[in-house]
């Protein structure tokens, strides 16, 4: 049979609607005032060379239990766990009385490109958790993405601080096939690559990100925007994302390295002989009860690189918190309340 033509008159006055679409659409960003994130209130606890240290004000009483330390990943901004009031992380965790800090990696410059696992670990991040741990005793540490890694690298090497441990969206086992990011770091020349650059340009690595789902992360989301173009609020939302997502501050040159050669080429948390200053990293020394939170449709940390944390572990109190959605929605989607709600439930028990 013969396909049908489409109607000429139907194509362009569905033409026409987008057009008008799109032009109400620059017109109400031009009204829109600019933006804002993280407006949870915080304060400054300690500045460690370009890291700090912030402390949130409470939202609610006090629900007891040590503090909870957050680290998140190099990659981004931690801004996207308190992107706008009505969608914040951070701000959900404290409505349920937690005591809640974040370490802010800052923005590495060139002289920070020697800066290895083992600065930034057993650095600053150790002397993060020894300064709360000396006013409060026990710390729980949430790591978020990278930064899950990280705090599961601390945590077996400095575990005497820490209570509960929490992973979020965090890579364990590198090799898995459906890992599209570490497929393509799998291939990455890294010495190459550090010995040119130094630190590892943020703009280079948001490109690979967007082009591992480029229809998605690119035509896709802009022409979703068209369909909400008459709504301001829409746009807003919209704008704080484009914000934080092209907000990518460099890698330090030797971290970046030693994350890529031992995790994505040499998968070393599964097949073992991870080392940070010379120290082996055992992820059976994680003998403290363990929360590992994955999202369903994560294209950047599918669960199948998660979930052998549960086999890996010497804590036999291990569970799981499973979210139905993607890597950048468990943070900002209409459903993803429920995540920080959990957490802050089971940091609650005795």
């Amino acid at each position: 049979m013969t396909p049908a033509l489409a109607d000429p008159a139907a194509l362009a006055a569905e033409a026409a609607e987008f057009q008008r679409r799109v032009g109400a659409g620059l017109a109400t960003l031009a009204r829109l005032p600019p933006v804002e994130l993280a407006t949870t209130p915080r304060e400054v606890v300690r500045r460690d060379g370009k890291t700090t240290l912030y402390r949130y004000r409470p939202l609610a009483r006090a629900a007891g239990g040590p503090p909870l330390l957050i680290v998140f990943a190099f990659v981004n901004r931690p801004t996207v766990l308190d992107l706008q009031p009505d969608r914040s992380t951070i701000r959900r965790l404290l409505a349920a009385g937690r005591d809640v800090y974040l370490l802010d990696w800052g923005t590495p410059d060139r002289g920070d490109r020697h800066l290895g696992l083992a600065d930034y670990t057993l650095g600053y991040l150790h002397r993060a958790v020894a300064a709360l741990s000396a006013e409060h005793g026990a710390v729980d540490l949430l790591g978020v993405c990278q930064g899950g890694t990280l705090a599961l690298i601390y945590a077996s090497l400095e575990p005497r601080h820490l209570r509960r441990l929490v992973t979020m969206v965090t890579p364990v086992d590198f090799g898995t096939p459906d890992n599209l990011l570490a497929s393509w770091a799998r291939g990455v020349d890294v010495d190459l690559l550090v010995d040119t650059y130094g630190n590892v340009p943020g703009e280079l690595l948001n490109v690979t990100f967007l082009s591992l789902m480029p229809f998605r992360l690119t035509l896709q989301k802009y022409l979703a925007l068209v369909d909400g173009a008459d709504d301001p609020r829409q746009l807003e939302n919209f704008l704080r994302m484009e914000r934080w997502i092209f907000d990518s501050p460099d890698q330090p040159g030797q971290l970046f390295r030693e994350f890529v050669r031992t995790f994505f080429q040499e998968n070393r948390l599964v097949r073992g002989g991870a080392t940070v200053a010379g120290r082996p990293v055992d992820l059976r020394r994680l003998t403290m009860p363990v929360l590992n939170v994955y999202a369903t449709q994560d294209h950047l940390v599918p669960p199948s690189a998660s979930r052998p944390l549960g086999g890996l572990v010497g804590s036999r109190a291990y569970e799981e918190h499973v979210f139905d959605g993607g890597h950048i929605g468990i943070y900002v989607s209409s459903r993803a309340a429920a995540v920080p709600d959990a957490i802050a439930a089971w940091l609650a028990r005795d």
